[in-house]
């Protein structure tokens, strides 16, 4: 049997990291996340909780955080259909780093100029 060197069983941990990057890439994804993890959303509700989104966006965003297992969907059979989204045990890993996300804010975020947003749906919060 030939032995592998360590060189051949390292992880390539740029690689590994774009990967993890892509799953919350996006202009939505993080927002989102940041939102359900918080609670449990329905579509309407997330759509008004984004200043900006499209529901075609939303929609996409939402489906592809569903088919990364970072999200999960509920249906109810009602009349009208109520669904309901809400982040999975996966996604709860994330949490930390949220956290610390919003501490990061709260020390910089006033530094940040607020940029205006010029694409999606308007705001109704004058």
């Amino acid at each position: 049997m030939e032995m592998k060197t360590m060189v051949d069983e390292e992880i390539n941990m740029h690689e590994e990291m774009r990967r993890a990057f892509a799953l919350l890439s996006g202009k939505w994804k993080l927002e989102i996340m940041w939102l359900l993890n918080q609670r449990v959303y329905r579509f309407g509700e997330l759509r008004k909780a984004i200043p900006g989104i499209t529901q075609h966006m939303l929609t996409v965003q939402l489906r592809e955080l569903e088919a990364d297992g970072l999200l999960s969907r509920t249906i109810f059979a009602e009349v009208p259909p109520r669904v309901e989204y809400e982040i999975t045990q996966k996604a709860r890993g994330l949490g930390p780093t949220m956290e610390a996300l919003t501490a990061w804010w709260r020390e910089y975020g006033k530094s940040v100029p607020i940029k205006p947003s010029a694409r999606g749906r308007k705001s109704k919060i004058a």
